[in-house]
Order: C-alpha cells, then sequence, then structure tokens
C-alpha cells in the first residue's frame, strides 16, 4: 500500500484508508472519497501543484492538494480480463 501521491498515473486504484484526522476525513467525504472507492490519477501538476483524480466512473475530476494526497492511501486495483 502506498499514499495517493506516490501512486502511479493510469491506473485504477482503491481509498485502503485515510490517515487524517476528522477535518480531513470529513472534507474528502464531502468530496465523496471514502474508503473502499475506486479512483484513477489523472496527472500531476508541476512544480507542486495539484494531483488531479477521477473518483468512481462518473467522470469527473478533483484537485487535490499534495498534503492531503499524502493521507490518502491506496493500492493498485489488478482487473481481470
Amino acid at each position: 500500500m502506498i499514499d495517493l501521491l506516490q501512486a502511479p498515473c493510469g491506473l485504477v486504484l482503491r481509498v485502503v484508508d485515510i490517515a487524517g484526522g476528522e477535518k480531513v476525513r470529513r472534507r474528502l467525504f464531502s468530496l465523496g472519497l471514502h474508503p473502499g472507492d475506486r479512483v484513477e490519477c489523472v496527472s500531476r501538476g508541476i512544480l507542486g501543484g495539484p494531483l488531479i483524480i477521477r473518483p468512481g466512473e462518473n467522470g469527473s475530476t478533483i484537485a487535490l492538494g499534495r498534503g492531503i494526497a499524502r493521507k490518502i492511501i491506496v493500492e493498485i486495483v489488478h482487473e481481470e480480463s
């Protein structure tokens, strides 16, 4: 398991845990991010910019700062063909 900041872009990931406190959890829950959800890292901003992720399969994207991305623990989903 790795944090979202270390995860490679372009792969499907599963949120395993949110390592932050109650305030961080509430913020991520309000964005629709929960443990067990699938996400994809779309891109990373240059020079310490935000991560752009696509949660679920609804096509929307969310920009997350690097500090909060470090608190999201994920694993790579190996989908079967």
